[in-house]
């Protein structure tokens, strides 16, 4: 292994370590470019068989053995590397300069292949569009943000706040904290769980103001709202340069309870729609990275869930899908693998986790051909079925108060911690979960989320795909949101006399980006509105006897920031008002969400 300082067109150098095979070559190159440290172990370089993270040195020779160079770099201004951080901005430029730099050395064959996870898998989406010369393949863990304005930055206008925790952990991290005693220190005693009990946040009063440059950046893309120039730059839109796209055979891999499964099905539809070479989607039950688990919250989905269980381990996947690629042989992977939860015994585990099961099913397209798409109404008494509302159904109306927040408990959430975390959760407060309070009851016993839900099953039903929720809305002042969350809810039993309300899917709506995500729009009070509310796709089999459950309310903190209900600037709100916000569900504004529902392969409970 050496270290090189690759030249960039402006003159920076970012520091790139090279692993050589044997010989003399030349060879094809694997690489990942990495804001984490391209020395530092990954967390995710692990299997089922060894829970250890794997050294970088140890994986790269796992390629070497295979004839393949290996590099890592770390991205500008970030560990070696020379330059300012621009978080995702500069990185599509900078992947392409490599690119070329790799391709005039004597030792690489002028073939590339890139992985990475998360920001490793943004910083391959964001070279794939500029399409270098020499990419073959490429392998998308867990990220390369189709369009960050619908999610992985924003969520339809709401501003993630793992934006936040992220900035501050890795402000500590930075090389200008490194070479500045005072600064780290100032940095590591900010108290980022107390910062959230102090929202909203301002430049120069945030946690972040002993790094200016890191503040600036976070308060850039929290003040950006509409979707604009500014959310359609190269690093942050990958649907906007699809047709443009390295045509590479590329994996798209991602999960239920992360927060990238809308980014990787988009940009596995997109590229397979403008033919940018072979596709492939890989859909898990994990959280972010964590795909050689099988538990995720405090859910067990049982040995098949690690993707050990069909790859081997995700070394050997890694290595077959470059191998390949890099050989033109064909590759046997479906097109589509995704993992079905549900189909457990609903039992408690000996570690104390609900039992709830699943499997993997192939399929060709996404979504899973065969899949019926199938209207379930609201209505106002709380009932969830497939029958039309009433004509003249009362609405139901509550009180959102932005100071008193409705909590994150689970859900497709990274980077958050340690304020939240991300997985399948019961959906009743506990003392583990930030904003919770005693007496820590169910969230549906609060009088600002409306439960929606069928009667037991009579038989399972399987729902696999997309989810849209069509929900006639209005509010009292100039803005405000709406959530929904679809759960599955258990019935009573010994293990859990209660129930357990298990999330499965969430998505959010800000009102004054409807209809136009472009600009904003505010409107006279008590305007009743259509919304379109697209929460995170999902893959679940409602065992018989349970509830499809959908819960709607104006707040899931602290994922989101929340809305004050004022009108104010992104990111700039003062004050807060209480809004009465009312959802309508009758014959002429008949609120539904779509639920694709799968007949066959059924699992059976």
């Amino acid at each position: 292994m050496r270290t090189e300082m690759v030249p960039m067109r402006d003159g920076v150098r970012l520091a790139t370590d090279i692993h050589m095979p044997e010989g003399s070559g030349p060879f094809p190159v694997v690489m990942e470019r990495t804001p984490y440290g391209r020395d530092e172990v990954s967390r995710s370089e692990i299997s089922r068989a060894n829970p250890v993270p794997v050294p970088r040195p140890a994986v790269a020779g796992m390629f070497t053995a295979e004839g393949m160079a290996v590099v890592y770099q770390d991205t500008r201004g970030r560990h070696g590397s020379e330059g300012v951080f621009v978080k995702y901005l500069s990185d599509g430029e900078d992947g392409f300069d490599t690119c070329a730099w790799l391709r005039a050395q004597q030792w690489c064959d002028g073939r590339i292949c890139t992985m990475g996870l998360s920001y490793a898998a943004h910083t391959q989406a964001a070279l794939g569009c500029l399409a270098p010369p020499g990419i073959v393949a490429q392998i998308l863990d867990s990220g390369g943000f189709a369009n960050s304005w619908m999610a992985g930055i924003r969520q339809s206008g709401a501003f993630e706040l793992k934006q936040a925790t992220w900035a501050h952990k890795q402000a500590i991290l930075s090389p200008e904290a490194a070479a500045d005693p005072v600064m780290k220190a100032a940095l590591e005693a900010e108290d980022i769980r107390a910062w959230f009990t102090r929202l909203p946040w301002f430049p120069g009063h945030s946690p972040l103001r002993h790094h200016p440059a890191y503040e600036a950046y976070l308060f850039e893309q929290w003040r950006h709202g509409a979707f604009g120039p500014f959310w359609q730059q190269l690093g942050i839109w990958a649907e906007g340069f699809h047709a443009r796209y390295a045509a590479a055979d590329c994996v798209h891999l991602s999960s239920w309870f992360d927060v990238y499964p809308l980014t990787a099905i988009s940009n596995f539809m997109g590229l397979r729609r403008e033919a940018r070479g072979t596709q492939r989607l890989i859909l898990g039950p994990w959280t972010h990275g964590d795909r050689s688990r099988t538990h995720f919250g405090d859910v067990e989905f049982g040995p098949a869930a690690a993707i050990d269980s069909w790859a081997g381990d995700w070394f050997a996947y890694r290595r077959r899908h470059f191998r390949h690629a890099l050989d033109g042989t064909p590759n046997p992977e479906p097109t589509l693998r995704l993992f079905v939860m549900g189909g457990g015994t609903g039992t408690r585990t000996p570690e104390g986790r609900l039992d709830h099961g699943g499997r993997w099913i192939e399929a060709a397209d996404w979504p899973v051909p065969g899949v019926i798409s199938t209207v379930y109404h609201l209505h106002n008494n709380g009932f969830l079925d497939p029958a039309p509302p009433a004509p003249g159904a009362i609405p139901l109306s509550y009180d959102f108060d932005p100071s008193h927040p409705v909590p994150t408990i689970g859900g497709a959430i990274t980077s958050l911690e340690p304020v939240a975390q991300g997985g399948a959760f019961d959906q009743c407060e506990a003392a583990e979960f930030f904003g919770c309070a005693p007496p820590y009851l169910p969230l549906a016993s609060r009088a600002d989320v409306l439960v929606f839900q069928t009667a037991p099953l009579p038989a399972p039903i399987q729902v696999v795909g997309p989810l849209i929720a069509e929900i006639y809305v209005a509010t009292d002042g100039p803005d405000t949101d709406f959530t929904a969350k679809l759960v599955d809810f258990h019935p009573p039993s010994e293990a859990y006399p209660r129930g357990y309300a298990m999330l499965l899917a969430d998505g959010i709506v800000r009102l004054r980006y409807v209809p136009y995500s472009s600009r904003e729009t505010f409107r006279p009070s008590g305007a009743i509105i259509r919304i379109s509310c697209t929460l995170f796709p999902t893959a679940n089999l409602f065992a018989a006897g349970h509830r499809i459950r959908l819960d709607i309310s104006s707040s899931n903190f602290p994922k989101f920031d929340v809305n004050p209900n004022t009108g104010e600037p992104e990111g700039a709100a003062r004050r807060r008002r209480v809004a009465v916000n009312t959802v309508f569900m009758d014959a002429d504004h008949p609120s539904h969400i779509v639920l694709p529902i799968l007949k066959s392969p059924v699992l059976q409970s």
